[in-house]
């Protein structure tokens, strides 16, 4: 699914990197704790969050994440924004609830993270 596609299933509002809507994300993860989006989380994974601070960008740099959407209809410090828009990372906010937009996405199409636990079988 591409990132034009997921801001529009959410009716999100685009706060950076609007030109990079043509990039294809192919799992999403949410998550308020940066710490399990390191554990869990690989590229190409659409990060949401409602995390303002810097740290979520910072975690999405980490891991190469291709967007970050924030849930709950809340904007990023400004400085968040002005690190997503130097790494050309599309920040995007909507006004759903985390399990609202997880669902909404779910329905279009989108795919869960899978999750190994220590014996590499998978966990959902």
């Amino acid at each position: 699914m591409t990132i034009q596609e997921i801001a529009a299933v959410l009716e999100a509002t685009w706060l950076c990197c609007e030109e990079e809507g043509d990039r294809v994300v192919q799992s999403a993860f949410a998550s308020d704790m940066m710490s399990d989006v390191l554990a869990y989380v690989q590229e190409d994974t659409l990060l949401l969050t409602g995390l303002v601070n810097n740290q979520s960008i910072r975690t999405a740099e980490m891991l190469d994440l291709p967007c970050v959407v924030f849930v709950r209809g809340k904007n990023p410090h400004r400085d968040a924004i002005e690190r997503a828009t130097l790494l050309g990372m599309p920040a995007l906010s909507t006004q759903y609830t985390m399990f609202e937009a997880c669902g909404r996405l779910y329905a279009a199409g989108m795919k869960a993270v899978e999750i190994e636990d220590i014996d590499g079988e998978f966990v959902l």
